[in-house]
């Protein structure tokens, strides 16, 4: 189906043709990147249930070099990370409260891409964890259930990203949740939690699971964020 020239379509659907021909043009990249995205994780997954207890030798060095440089000024912030990315308050209140928020705002096409794209990493994560089941390093420092690829944390971490920014296209959304991904798989490293490989698988799937999530809900989601907000319109009203 060809695209309907630019001077065909009326003034006042020339906005909504333009979202929904952004949106389809924005779908394309994302298929070939999620397919090599969960290529990888799986092709890892596969790698590892094959050699057991045999981490691979960039894992063997990193936490060589993690072990290493332990001290109590770095033991806090990765203690943070530990408590933000997991545990009732990581797992249940943060989503909760960003669904909550995306609510609020009037975006339910958004919530309920986060709450899916959350739901679906967390039991990728099990899944691959117990089918692969690799055991964690023996330097851990925290407690933590049985397997360690992927690491569970940063995948969250790579979903929430992810998620926000697509929903949120802003520069400083990106640079933060990148930033706050990276450390969150720096942090799983520092405490022993997860080898390096397991971050990295994480971030991989994370990621991947929120495009693939987001593919099909893309159309509705650009629709909703060319809508403006009540209380925007009514500000601008009073101006």
């Amino acid at each position: 189906m060809t695209e309907p020239h630019p001077a065909a379509v009326p003034p006042e659907d020339a906005e909504g043709h333009d979202v929904v021909k952004a949106a389809r043009v924005t779908r394309r990249w994302p298929v070939i990147a999620r397919s090599v995205a969960v290529l990888l994780v799986v092709g890892l997954g596969v790698i590892l249930a094959l050699r057991p207890g045999e981490p691979f030798a960039v894992d063997r060095e990193w936490m060589g070099e993690i072990v290493e440089h332990r001290s109590p000024l770095w033991l806090g912030p990765a203690l943070f990370f530990n408590y933000a990315g997991g545990t009732i308050f990581g797992s249940i209140v943060i989503p909760l409260l960003i669904f909550l928020a995306l609510l609020a705002f009037r975006r339910p096409w958004g919530a309920a891409f986060f709450a899916i794209a959350s739901i679906v990493s967390v039991i990728c994560v099990q899944l691959i964890k117990h089918t692969v089941g690799r055991a964690r390093p023996t330097e851990i420092l925290v407690h933590a259930d049985t397997g360690s690829f992927p690491s569970g944390h940063t995948a969250n971490a790579a979903t929430m990203v992810v998620v926000l920014g697509i929903l949120f296209p802003r520069v400083w959304v990106w640079v933060l949740g990148v930033a706050w991904a990276l450390l969150m798989a720096a942090s799983r490293t520092y405490l022993g939690a997860h080898w390096i490989s397991d971050t990295i698988g994480g971030l991989l799937l994370g990621a991947a699971i929120a495009v693939i999530v987001w593919t099909p809900l893309a159309h509705r989601l650009a629709h909703e964020a060319a809508e403006p907000h009540p209380f925007f319109m009514a500000r601008t009203a009073r101006q």
